[in-house]
């Protein structure tokens, strides 16, 4: 029923393809896509991180274009993932949360919060079947959340990509607890293996054209990096908020394997013509690393929970070493990347931008970025938790960012945050009441947006809603 549900859902939002591939075609580019689970803005040294190690991803931004202004297009992981391989808005394919997304105490929230999605429908046309139809073979290696098996929607190889969002408790060492992944040795990472298996993908499929898809489980909890370099960082003094060891080997970790990865290319003659793209899926989790100046973390709509380091490479085509402000989110990889190769087949209805005049040096007009969610979202226990209030990272509301300005809208109460994030990265300095024409005008952008893209709004009372006892927990925990 489910699945014939979220069917009719998305009919007609999607354009889907030529299913019988195409005669591949060598020349066509390679496409490698890196897509880390739950790294922070500013965890790696790139971005500024003074304790990460992470010499080969900041070897790679040297060689590619870096997007100081990339954000997911959720701030968790299931939505974020959805829509990068969508091309969708989170209201045109329904999932906005890992469910549920009534989450928190029923007592502190005031509205019943629209119903979520746990999977991608089958009927919307995914990245992945378009490199598929275009001749491409098609792998995933890692962490997929979006439906039981990726090969169902566009991967001719899956090697531990299932509905699952972590690799379980104590799940980076074999033997392993996810699904497509046969054990390895006795206490083989996780994080090897994945990258070892991509590798064989690239040396299988060398003489073709392919696209990986390589999202690492790493980051995520459960935190588990190997011993020695567990004990190496210990050694090591933290700096800005960041100082904890285990996360910091799984990123060592995480950069060993990405060398790896990009030797094999070089080795084989294949990096030349491979786009190489380096993100992650949402903000960095607060109460494991600071990612100050931005506000709060994962979860949360303030820039802490939506920014995301981003680089993009291709050998002599984006110019080595350059820096662009121009915003773009996770969304805007699938349009783009039907441009850089040429894309024979192609979906006719994403809402991203291709932003490949960007890549190549060109002016192009900055988009006005959306983020809808309407739903709640508790708080992960962080101590220091930044977000509007101490009892959730996300209550209900959308947000617009318009150039340098950025509103928040809250649907239980109407509350309106405006900030100019030219001299207010932080957040910290609520404009709305001495902008109103700005903040007027962003809100109606806002409204006519929703309008545009169905995006629901949730507006039935929630019955067990307790204002006493709202504020009694909001006091408690913010004391």
């Amino acid at each position: 029923m489910m699945r014939i549900l979220l069917f009719f859902m998305a009919i007609g939002l999607t354009t889907v393809g030529c299913t019988t591939s195409q005669e591949r075609n060598p020349e066509r580019p390679n496409v490698l896509l890196i897509n880390v689970d739950d790294l922070g803005w500013k965890d790696v040294g790139f971005m500024g991180s003074a304790y990460y190690e992470t010499p080969n991803i900041d070897s790679l931004a040297n060689q590619g274009m870096v997007f100081s202004n990339a954000y997911a297009s959720a701030a968790n992981c299931a939505p974020s993932r959805a829509c990068m391989m969508s091309g969708l808005h989170t209201s045109r394919h329904g999932i906005y949360t890992v469910s549920p997304s009534a989450r928190g105490n029923t007592k502190t929230r005031r509205l019943i919060p629209i119903p979520n999605h746990d999977i991608l429908a089958d009927s919307i046309y995914t990245m992945a079947e378009m490199f598929k139809d275009n001749g491409y073979r098609t792998g995933t290696f890692g962490k997929w959340h979006l439906g039981e098996d990726p090969k169902t929607q566009g991967f001719d190889v899956n090697i531990g990509g299932s509905i699952n969002g972590n690799p379980r408790k104590d799940g980076y060492f074999s033997p392993y607890k996810i699904n497509f992944i046969t054990d390895g040795p006795d206490g083989e990472y996780l994080t090897d293996r994945l990258t070892n298996e991509a590798i064989q993908f690239i040396k299988n499929n060398r003489d073709s054209s392919f696209f990986l898809y390589l999202p690492f489980y790493t980051v995520h909890t459960p935190l588990m990096g190997k011993e020695e370099l567990v004990q190496k960082f210990k050694q090591k003094e933290g700096t800005d908020g960041q100082h904890n060891a285990k996360y910091a080997a799984m990123i060592y970790s995480l950069d060993q394997n990405l060398g790896k990865l990009l030797r094999t290319l070089k080795d084989l003659n294949l990096d030349k013509n491979t786009i190489v793209i380096f993100t992650s899926d949402n903000g960095g989790v607060q109460n494991i690393s600071s990612q100050e100046p931005l506000r709060a973390g994962k979860g949360a709509y303030y820039e802490g929970g939506i920014r995301v380091p981003l680089i993009v490479k291709w050998h002599d085509r984006i110019e080595a070493g350059t820096v662009t402000d121009h915003p773009v989110t996770n969304m805007d990889f699938y349009p783009t990347l039907q441009t850089l190769i040429d894309a024979d087949e192609k979906s006719k209805a994403l809402d991203g931008s291709d932003i490949s005049p960007v890549l190549f040096g060109q002016e192009m007009a900055v988009a006005n970025l959306f983020w809808h969610f309407p739903i709640y979202l508790e708080s992960n226990g962080a101590r220091y938790n930044n977000t509007r209030d101490p009892l959730f990272r996300t209550r209900p509301g959308s947000v617009i960012r318009a150039g340098q300005w950025k509103l928040h809208e809250y649907f239980e109460d109407g509350g309106l945050e405006l900030y100019n994030l030219a001299e207010d990265l932080g957040e910290k300095n609520n404009l709305a009441k001495s902008h109103p024409e700005k903040t007027k005008k962003l809100h109606q952008l806002l409204v006519d947006w929703r309008k545009a893209y169905k995006a629901p709004v949730p507006e039935k009372l929630n019955p067990e809603f307790a204002p006493a006892f709202e504020k009694k927990m909001i006091n408690k925990k913010a004391n």
